[in-house]
């Protein structure tokens, strides 16, 4: 799984920082960072990451916003997304299934479970 890169998108500096040092040093996976929706979709116009995990809740673009995008976009529409969230109920993983994403990731997680959760979700085997 070396070799591994995530975007870690979050309006949230402190948590952006946790997840990026937990990939990198837990899983050896390297990371691009992003703080708004906007600022991933500049990163995606030169960097592909084999992964996104996106936050829903951020102010101007939203994480739904920014999926829509990505999967609107050929280029970007194949790069699988994690969605990482606080507000999680039953009938949201329904429509969340439906809108295709790899994943979900419910606030606050458990660092050290989360490569394993990651790897599980995109289906990357050791």
């Amino acid at each position: 799984m070396k070799g591994k890169q995530i975007l870690i998108v979050d309006d949230q500096e402190h948590l952006r920082e946790l997840v990026q040092l937990c990939l990198e040093d837990l899983a050896g996976w390297n990371t691009l960072v992003a703080e708004s929706g906007e600022e991933c979709l500049q990163i995606l116009q030169t960097e592909r990451p084999n992964a996104i995990l996106l936050d829903l809740s951020m102010p101007g673009m939203d994480g739904f916003a920014v999926y829509a995008r990505l999967r609107s976009d050929p280029i970007t529409r194949s790069i699988p997304v994690i969605l990482l969230t606080a507000r999680v109920m039953a009938s949201d993983m329904a429509n969340f299934a439906e809108m295709g994403v790899a994943g979900v990731i419910r606030k606050p997680f458990e660092v050290t479970t989360l490569p394993g959760k990651v790897a599980e979700m995109l289906g990357w085997d050791d």
